[in-house]
């Protein structure tokens, strides 16, 4: 079951029972985004992963925030232990709309690290998503540059809608292997709404990081830094795919940049109203 839609917040500090305290979120559009820096966000999901707590993680972009429009999405995501600011557009809001020193938080950067901090610390990785190909070019090129890592499992599971996925079976799979990080590469929205729906059934942090398995298994390339900084990701990523990407980038870009001068707009009559 997914969970049943939240109420909306300005920030978020309630934690569930028995767990650490989460990071301070801050309310970016539609959605709650964790404040904390890139190196402590890396050692507080190992944290998770290494006592095998079932926690999952968001990274969010302009598509996400779009997405949780919607009560239930918007719940799924809310939901989330962490909610990173994975695109620089949401970036840019949480540091204009709070004033807050927050620097990007992408699941392109997150996983690296993360492979690294589990080998350290010994913590098992379970890749779920993507397919076959993907999967064992990542396992090589982890074995290349973190050969202490030790990938617990893998599952490429069939495509079909979250609610033909057999959900008792992935969790038996995943906590037999005794991983306590699990990638999850599904595309968003499923694999948020699959991370949901496990919490609390398999033992360990899920991150759902979606084309973080294209870029690290060398599928996929990653735009240039000056773009990155610009917020021109997505341009490159369009440039690229062209025909499968241009009328998702339309649409989305368009409905976030709405969403975004609706709360500028009311951001700067509250500015008004208080002098």
């Amino acid at each position: 079951m997914i969970p049943a839609p939240s109420s909306p917040t300005d920030h978020v500090s309630a934690t569930s029972e028995n767990q650490p305290e989460a990071f301070p979120k801050r309310r970016v559009l539609t959605v709650d985004i964790s404040v904390g820096g890139f190196e402590e966000t890396v050692r507080a999901i190992a944290d998770h992963g290494e006592a095998r707590r079932s926690a999952y993680v968001c990274c969010v972009n302009a598509h996400m925030t779009v997405e949780a429009r919607g009560p239930e999405f918007a719940a799924v995501v809310n939901g989330a232990d962490f909610a990173t600011a994975d695109g620089m557009p949401v970036l840019r809001a949480l540091q204009l709309f709070h004033r807050v020193r927050q620097e990007r938080v992408a699941g392109n950067d997150l996983m690296p690290a993360l492979l690294e901090e589990a080998a350290r610390r010994g913590v098992g990785v379970y890749l779920f998503g993507g397919s076959e190909d993907v999967q064992q070019r990542i396992v090589e090129r982890a074995a290349r540059e973190v050969p202490a890592l030790r990938i617990a499992g893998r599952w490429s599971p069939p495509f079909a809608p979250l609610e033909q996925m057999d959900l008792v079976a992935d969790a038996a799979r995943i906590n037999a292997s005794g991983a306590g990080i699990i990638l999850v590469s599904l595309g968003c929205p499923k694999q948020e709404r699959w991370m949901a729906a496990m919490k609390g059934q398999v033992h360990g942090v899920m991150l759902g990081i979606g084309g973080a398995f294209l870029l690290y298994a060398g599928v996929d390339s990653r735009a240039p830094r000056w773009m990155r900084d610009l917020s021109l990701e997505w341009l490159y990523r369009l440039w690229l795919e062209p025909r499968r990407l241009w009328r998702r980038y339309l649409v989305t870009n368009s409905l976030f940049l709405v969403l975004f001068i609706k709360e500028w707009t009311r951001w700067m009559l509250r500015g008004m109203k208080a002098r």
